[in-house]
């Protein structure tokens, strides 16, 4: 196959990006040097689809290096910004952004709107590195965008550096076309059950989105507290959302704060997913108004993690009214199409219920103009066309979402004991649960999203979403913690095809990434199953 004039041979790819070829030195050898010297894309996570080396070539960013920037386009203008903020902070350079000149620059850095490949599609793009310039071609901004990642992790480590750097700042030669293996590659943030700022949700956006991450679920409510203001019942954020687990004081976010997390998130080509759990998970709402309990008596509020008590009553219209106002607020605060429900572990719910439940709260969601995501216990009840089932299991077979996928359910593999961040890497992780069991980085890696569960082929599976349950966690040190490495893991299984999917050569590039979190701040757990480099 030959896309863009580059002939795809998979073994060949394979072969560069598992040992280095001929495009730079190998990922370990190259960080291990102070981080200053031309990374090979033997390092690049996720891999490429395709990385053709021009042995012998390298382009180096000097004090008169420009970034030209796709003429009329703000979106193009806005990704160059960013780069030429990292690029500032650590180089010194003044790295102008202006129109580019032509379609095809002679020098300095294009981020292009035009003369990708078709095939690529709107998140794919094309990265070209000569001795005299370096060119990001995509049909999208969200392509360019991605193409923009991939050259930060081809430059020296020590680029990501808050502080000026010596350089030199040199990108190898070559060719990269890349694209997705599927829509949907996310990251689940609980800031339930304990409550994190947006400071917090802000840098693990930024962080995320350097893997091609393009999705952020955010779990707003759970029995611990209610983090979103919703102005048609206020008492949901202003009391609900004042404790969390162990208690102590906490805090939610207004709807302009809301607002601000979906800008930044939208700004790095990340769409938020928010969650509204029901009809369990909601001790924070029944504890905020009486009326939304079966007995009328409001429950105390809760601070510990026990699960499966809760739950809104089904029998009573106010609950459909309350359903209608909170996720229509929520609905017109959120300019994607995905509004979660959740809907797992209401063990307080009897199956016939859940089901008149489920039929009323998805009819509510479509008539805000959304469609439903929620927790593969969803599929037990009747669904939507439009509903996405998330597999959270800890089996390979499950025959109701088989069923559903098999009648055109799509389908988000969140497998607990592969992707859950919050499980413990180990007996001595001292964050983390373990009833999963344990997660090292080679467990996340080790497995196809696309023919994981039985009856669930690649063509049900929408993507892959890795979720982060805070019961344990309280900062961002303690986020980092645990979502790195193994984030990064989950994100190339969401990216790359599986053609490329080796342990070996991944442990190898994960590595390399050591040195570029320390430069960044990243807090990462140090396992021992990735070849770190020295010093990293």
């Amino acid at each position: 196959m030959t896309i863009g004039g580059v002939r795809c041979f998979l073994t060949t790819v394979m072969l560069v990006v598992s040992t280095g070829g001929v495009w730079g030195s190998p990922a370990v050898a190259t960080v291990a040097r102070a981080g200053t010297t031309a990374v090979s894309p033997a390092s690049v996570v996720p891999a490429p689809v395709i990385a053709t080396p021009t042995g012998g070539v390298t382009y180096r960013i000097t004090a008169t290096t420009t970034i030209y920037t796709e003429p009329g386009s703000t979106a193009a203008a806005d990704i160059a910004g960013q780069l030429a903020a990292i690029v500032r902070r650590s180089t010194g350079y003044p790295m102008p952004v202006v129109d580019a000149p032509s379609a095809t620059p002679t020098d300095g850095i294009a981020l292009l709107l035009s003369g990708a490949p078709t095939a690529v599609g709107g998140e794919g793009y094309q990265l070209d590195v000569t001795d005299a310039s370096i060119a990001v071609r995509a049909n999208e901004p969200a392509g360019l965008f991605a193409g923009v990642q991939t050259l930060r992790q081809l430059l020296p480590a020590a680029v990501e550096s808050p502080t000026v750097q010596p350089g030199p700042w040199d990108v190898a030669g070559g060719r990269i076309v890349d694209y997705p293996r599927f829509a949907h590659r996310g990251a689940m943030l609980d800031v339930a059950r304990h409550f994190l700022p947006m400071s917090v949700v802000k840098r693990y956006i930024d962080e995320i989105a350097l893997y091609k991450v393009n999705r952020l679920h955010l779990h707003l409510s759970d029995d611990q507290g209610w983090r979103i203001a919703v102005n048609s019942w206020p008492n949901l954020a202003i009391y609900g959302g004042s404790t969390e687990v162990g208690g102590g004081t906490s805090g939610y976010y207004t709807q302009d704060e809301y607002r601000q997390i979906i800008a930044y998130a939208a700004a790095r080509y990340i769409m938020i997913i928010p969650e509204i759990d029901m009809p369990g998970h909601t001790n924070a709402a029944l504890a905020s108004y009486a009326e939304l309990n079966c007995d009328g008596v409001a429950p105390k509020l809760y601070t510990g993690t026990k699960v499966g008590f809760s739950s809104l009553c089904v029998g009573k219209e106010i609950t459909y009214t309350f359903l209608d106002q909170v996720l229509g607020e929520i609905a017109a605060l959120t300019p994607g199409p995905y509004l979660h429900i959740g809907g797992d572990e209401a063990s307080s719910t009897t199956a016939a219920d859940y089901a008149t439940f489920m039929n009323r709260a998805q009819q509510i969601v479509a008539a805000h103009g959304k469609s439903v995501v929620g927790w593969h216990d969803i599929v037990n009840a009747p669904v939507l066309s439009s509903t996405v089932a998330q597999f959270w299991g800890t089996t390979t077979s499950n025959a109701a979402v088989a069923t559903a996928a098999q009648n055109g359910t799509k389908v988000i593999m969140s497998p607990a004991n592969h992707v859950y961040l919050d499980m413990k890497y180990n007996s001595r992780t001292r964050l983390g649960l373990r009833w999963a069991g344990y997660i090292d980085v080679q467990d996340a890696y080790g497995w196809d999203p696309g023919a994981y569960l039985a009856g669930v082929g690649a063509t049900s599976v929408l993507g892959i979403e890795a979720p982060l349950w805070t019961e344990t966690i309280e900062t961002l040190a303690d986020v980092e913690y645990l979502a790195f490495p193994r984030l990064p893991a989950i994100a190339e299984l969401g990216w790359s095809p599986m053609s490329t999917h080796d342990w070996t050569s991944f442990n190898q590039r994960l590595g390399a990434q050591g040195p570029r979190w320390r430069a960044m701040g990243i807090n990462y757990y140090h396992s021992t199953q990735v070849s770190w480099p020295t010093g990293s």
